[in-house]
């Protein structure tokens, strides 16, 4: 069974950037399509970004469009999100998973923008 552990957040001032790893261990993603998601305090679980599993093509939320990238290594079993010009409402839970989450969620990495 493929477990992910996310890592890499933080606080964080608006404005600021932080990069997000992702690391899959008991079985490689290479072949999956895989996203980023986030769950805001009170709110429900949404979608971030995918990237294709070649990682020639990735998709982002308007929200967050121009300011994070989402790229992968699949040498190295791991998926990243670089989040720039970060904003209060960007405070979150960053979770990763396939493209169809069909892998049991993790803890997730903390993200807290302060103003």
């Amino acid at each position: 069974q493929v477990q992910l552990v996310e890592s890499g957040g933080g606080l964080v001032q608006v404005g600021g950037s932080l990069r997000l790893s992702c690391a899959a261990s008991g079985g490689t993603i290479r072949n999956y399509g895989m996203g980023w998601y986030r769950q805001a305090p009170g709110k429900e679980r949404e979608f971030v970004a995918r990237i294709t599993w070649s990682g020639s093509t990735a998709y982002y939320a308007d929200s967050v469009k121009g300011r994070f990238t989402i790229s992968r290594d699949n040498a190295k079993n791991t998926v990243y999100l670089q989040m720039n010009s970060l904003k209060p409402d960007d405070t979150a839970i960053y979770y990763c998973n396939t493209e169809r989450t069909d892998i049991p969620w993790s803890q997730g990495t903390q993200v807290t923008v302060s103003s």
